[in-house]
């Protein structure tokens, strides 16, 4: 298996782009593009410590693995609420983010926008509150975790595809991602960041990995 040391920093990933091909740059988010984690806080801003951990806990009874436990949890939390108010906590969060931002992949970011890159967060996190963020970065895409809603806007308690977005399902979400924006068929040179085991599948997969060091 590989290690995070068999893959690049960032700071040693400057390939020039190949200008034959659709460049696009992934980036992860909590650990890569933000300095920590920013979905428990999340939950703990909107929800309170004690509805957090009584969901966690009814959560860890049924499920078989720490993924399992997010998706109930993130989906028991917010059952109920409508996906406006959802949407206004997630905008409402993402105004406090731009301090945990990392300067150096910012910088990065940067660079991919300057090349006229594609970029795009794959991300564990929730996606009510990347987006706001992203869009006011200049991101072009968010994959993030979602919560479905019934027809009448109200969210059901459900997680979009039923798991987690890390490992291989990063990897599958960003193809699906890319043949939408440039069809199957488009020949694309990938850039991808990210620092942890749930990374590792999207790194491997791409032609400039970069492993981001805390």
């Amino acid at each position: 298996m590989s290690s995070r040391d068999d893959f690049p920093t960032a700071a040693a990933n400057s390939h020039p782009t190949d200008k034959s091909k659709r460049g696009v740059a992934a980036f992860d988010f909590d650990g890569t593009l933000a300095s920590q984690h920013t979905m428990f806080p999340f939950l703990l801003r909107t929800q309170g410590w004690y509805r957090v951990a009584r969901a966690m806990l009814t959560s860890m009874v049924h499920a078989r693995s720490r993924d399992e436990v997010k998706v109930a949890t993130v989906g028991a939390l917010f059952k109920g609420m409508t996906a406006t108010r959802f949407a206004e906590l997630g905008e409402q969060y993402s105004a406090t983010l731009h301090g945990l931002l990392r300067p150096q992949m910012l910088e990065r970011l940067r660079w991919h926008q300057e090349q006229g890159h594609a970029t795009v967060i794959v991300s564990a996190s929730l996606g009510v509150y990347l987006r706001p963020l992203a869009q006011r970065l200049g991101v072009h895409g968010v994959l993030g975790v979602e919560l479905t809603a019934n027809s009448h806007g109200v969210l059901n308690g459900q997680v979009a595809r039923g798991v987690n977005n890390r490992g291989r399902e990063k990897v599958i979400r960003l193809r699906a991602w890319t043949a939408e924006q440039f069809g199957e068929a488009a020949d694309l040179e990938l850039w991808a960041y990210g620092d942890d085991s749930g990374d590792r599948e999207l790194l491997l997969v791409a032609d400039h990995p970069a492993w981001i060091r805390s």
